[in-house]
């Protein structure tokens, strides 16, 4: 097991912001990262986080005590920043073109970013990982740091939240070649940033479209499932994807009803014991945010439930349930993960620290 031996100083890029605010939660009490910078847009400059914030917070809990008095800075004012941190996570609200460049730009002065932005998730070489999946592709760092003529920097990205409840399960049951996946995606209202105060419309509502979140969902596993050749991430061609995704009027979880047809055909007694003795780097490291175990099979007809399930693990692990043969594909199953945990901020924060057990992330 990895142990650090002092803290590294972390800054959060978009700190103010809905995934910002989850960062610095998170954070609180870490044992291995402490919040020293907090960056954002020019309108909070200046101020404490505690005023930046006021009237916005959207976490349940309050603003931990030690980044009240923290001053934001401005994110753009990037050499400044970086001087005063070993690494950043990135949740900036910009547009592609604009958080491409500031990320690639951070990363010049030889400081690592972790980021939850998507900008980044089709760079070939920039590692696209969920920790417990394909902590091999973090490999591919090495080519971008010499794209970037970096010792140290570079960027890492996450995976879309709206992927994180059915293809931990797809890794799982690798063995058996899944090949063919529809997928139908409910999707709490969250990922889109809002809250039901923010967003009254959505009570007792579906929306039936959410922006490139379809595309995400069917693209983005590819990747994941991928391999690293020649210095970039190669998609899989192994599996095909169809997903439709819904917003539901949920605050938190999202919930993947998903049907898979295999190559090699498992018993439902085999699938689900995968599941349950599945477990990656993370647990064999037991990092500090890792879920022990990864993945909970719940008996039940009716779970998993947002309600009951969203928060396992403190919202790091992963829910599935009602495994079951299906009349037109072989399995079908329903799963569940924290959008804007095990989805976001809570990801990036077990990549930082699968990054920091193997030696990408160090103290300057």
């Amino acid at each position: 097991m990895f142990n650090l031996e002092k803290k590294l100083n972390v800054g959060i890029l978009g700190g103010t912001g809905m995934v910002g605010q989850r960062f610095i939660s998170l954070l609180d009490g870490h044992p291995w990262f402490e919040v020293t910078v907090i960056a954002a847009s020019e309108r909070s400059v200046g101020k404490t986080y505690e005023e930046a914030v006021e009237g916005r917070w959207k976490m349940d809990n309050p603003i931990p005590e030690k980044v009240k008095n923290i001053k934001v800075m401005d994110v753009k004012d990037v050499e400044n920043v970086a001087s005063k941190v070993d690494f950043v996570f990135s949740a900036v609200d910009m547009t592609k073109e604009e958080i491409m460049a500031i990320e690639e730009e951070y990363a010049k002065t030889e400081t690592p970013v972790v980021s939850n932005n998507s900008a980044h998730r089709w760079t070939p070489d920039v590692p696209m990982v969920v920790p417990e999946i394909n902590i091999d592709h973090y490999d591919v760092i090495e080519a971008q740091k010499k794209r970037l003529g970096t010792g140290r920097g570079f960027i890492a990205v996450k995976p879309n939240c709206s992927i994180q409840g059915y293809v931990p399960a797809l890794k799982a049951w690798e063995e058996y070649e899944p090949y063919e996946v529809a997928v139908c995606t409910y999707q709490a209202i969250s990922g889109a940033g809002k809250t039901f105060g923010d967003w009254p419309e959505m009570i007792g509502n579906i929306i039936p479209y959410i922006g490139g979140e379809e595309e995400k969902s069917e693209m983005e596993p590819l990747r994941v499932l991928g391999k690293v050749e020649n210095g970039e991430i190669v998609p899989t061609d192994a599996l095909k994807i169809t997903a439709q995704c819904v917003r539901v009027p949920v605050l938190e979880g999202h919930t993947a009803a998903t049907f898979v047809k295999f190559r090699k055909k498992p018993t439902k007694e085999e699938l689900i014991e995968k599941l349950r003795n599945y477990k990656g780097y993370p647990q064999e490291e037991e990092l500090p945010s890792a879920p022990i175990p990864f993945i909970q099979y719940l008996e039940e007809d009716n779970r998993p439930q947002v309600a009951l399930d969203t928060y396992y693990k403190g919202g790091f692990g992963v829910s599935v349930g009602r495994v079951r043969e299906d009349s037109i594909y072989d399995y079908k199953f329903i799963g569940l993960a924290h959008n804007t945990v095990r989805g976001a901020a809570g990801g990036a924060i077990l990549s930082a620290e699968a990054l920091t057990a193997k030696g990408y992330i160090k103290s300057k």
